[in-house]
Order: C-alpha cells, then sequence, then structure tokens
C-alpha cells in the first residue's frame, strides 16, 4: 500500500506523523547532546571558555584593529574574567544545560530536515522542489547567526559587562550560571534572528508580510538595530556598527525576497 493523501488524513492521524518527526528530532538531539556531554573538556575549555581569553580570535582581531587605527577601547578581554560557582550543583546543572544547546544546535539542519518531511506531502511539486532549498538556506543561516553571536557579540558583550566597574571597591567575580546563560542565549538568539529572511519569505507568501511594509518601517527598524548594538558592545562606534550591520544587510535581503515572492505570485493571478 502507498502513502495515504495528506488531504484524507485525519487530525489524529496528523498528529501521529508529526509525533514521530518529533519523536526523530529528539532523539537527534540527545544524541548530540549526549556527545557534547562527554567531551566536556573540549565544550568548555576550547569553546564556552574561550572567548574570555586574549588569545581568542576576535579579541586578537581587535587588538589588532586598535593597533591600526590608534583606537586603545577595540583592544577588548585582555583581562580574562573571574568566574565563580557557588551553587552545589551549579556545575552539573550548567554541564547539562551547555549540552542540551549544543545538541540542538548540532542537530538543527536535522530538525529542519523533519520538519519538510512533515509538510512535503501537502506540497505542490513546484512547491517541493524549491522547498528543498529552504532547508539548506535555513540550517546555513542559523550556523552563520550561531556563529556570527559567538565570534562577535559575546567577546564584546564580555568587554562591557564583564569589566563594567562601579567602585575600586568592589571585586568583580561573574556567577559561572551567569556567564554560561549569556553565552548560549546570545549564540541562540542570533541564531534565531538570522532566520529573519525565511520567515519573512514565508509571511510573504501567505500574504501577511510585503516588501512596501518592510520599505516603510526601514528606518524604524534600522534605529532599533542601532539601540541594541549601542547595549550589547563597549562605548565606540566602531564595535557598534560591526554588529549593526550584517544585521541591516539581513534586512534588505528580506526586502528583495519579499519583493520577489510577491512578483511570483502577481504572475501565477495573472
Amino acid at each position: 500500500m502507498g502513502k495515504k493523501d495528506p488531504d484524507d488524513m485525519t487530525f489524529l492521524e496528523h498528529l501521529d506523523a508529526f509525533r514521530k518527526h518529533l519523536i526523530r528530532s529528539v532523539v537527534a538531539v540527545l544524541f548530540f547532546s549526549v556527545l557534547a556531554f562527554i567531551f566536556k573538556g573540549f565544550v568548555f575549555d576550547e569553546i564556552i571558555f574561550a572567548p574570555r581569553e586574549s588569545s581568542f580570535f576576535t579579541n586578537r582581531a581587535f587588538c589588532k584593529l586598535a593597533e591600526i587605527f590608534d583606537i586603545s577601547s577595540l583592544c577588548i578581554n585582555q583581562k580574562p574574567i573571574a568566574l565563580l560557582n557557588v551553587d552545589l550543583g551549579g556545575l552539573f546543572n550548567m554541564h547539562i544545560l551547555v549540552s542540551i544547546v549544543t545538541g540542538f544546535i548540532l542537530a538543527f539542519p536535522y530538525i529542519i530536515y523533519e520538519f519538510w518531511k512533515f509538510i512535503k506531502p501537502a506540497l505542490q511539486t513546484n512547491e517541493k522542489k524549491h522547498s528543498a532549498g529552504v532547508i539548506i538556506y535555513t540550517s546555513i543561516l542559523f550556523i552563520m547567526g550561531v556563529l556570527f553571536g559567538y565570534y562577535l557579540i559575546v567577546p564584546l558583550t564580555l568587554e562591557f559587562l564583564g569589566n563594567y566597574q562601579l567602585s575600586d571597591q568592589i571585586l568583580n567575580q561573574i556567577n559561572i550560571k551567569s556567564y554560561i546563560s549569556s553565552v548560549t542565549t546570545v549564540c541562540l538568539s542570533t541564531g534565531l534572528i538570522f532566520e529573519f529572511p525565511i520567515i519573512v519569505y514565508f509571511l510573504s507568501k501567505i500574504g501577511i508580510l510585503t516588501p512596501t511594509f518592510l520599505k516603510k518601517y526601514r528606518r524604524h527598524s534600522i534605529v532599533v538595530i542601532f539601540i541594541i548594538a549601542a547595549i550589547i558592545t563597549p562605548p565606540d562606534i566602531m564595535s557598534q556598527i560591526m554588529v549593526a550591520l550584517p544585521i541591516i544587510f539581513l534586512y534588505e535581503i528580506s526586502i528583495k525576497i519579499s519583493a520577489n515572492v510577491i512578483k511570483r505570485k502577481t504572475r501565477k493571478q495573472l
């Protein structure tokens, strides 16, 4: 017997099909989470704690820029942040958290693939051809966003917030929970922010977003982007621009994507 027509499936049958894809996605996350849990030395020393070291790629690059442009404030994270654990189960809880986040990031392309397999039967032939490309773009954008957050926003955030002082009488020792939560939150957030063009694509396809709307609120969006960049970066304009420009570029790309979607829909209606 062949596969049942999606149009003939009941709600419970759709739910059962979705459950199978969800279970496979969870298994993939758990698989990579277990690997991350086992190789904790590499995950923590070489990845999680690396941005606080002066030898980290971004920190060295910014110090090089500081020499070129003679702006000393650009040389960041030269003194590693002192980390402190005050909870009995704090380290173990952080170990679990980082393992799950790492598992999710590594399994993300597969999760998108499973989601595509779930909706694929409901797509038309021409839509199936284009949707395969969406999986690749979605995965690439997410990984790019995570790397953008990790290599740029995390070091800048550590420099500004980790070394921020109110008085010399206060010893600045950062709770390990706060440090790890900041790193993981930034990386996941930027990964999802970089999905903006994909979100615009689907919202334009169903008629919620238009290029006219995106152009109308372009200035407002740029202002918001620069405000966010100013909050998470050291108080110098170059750092703010380096964070804001890629996000503004994504916004401009999204306008073009929306315009292309609307154009195709108009052609089909003629």
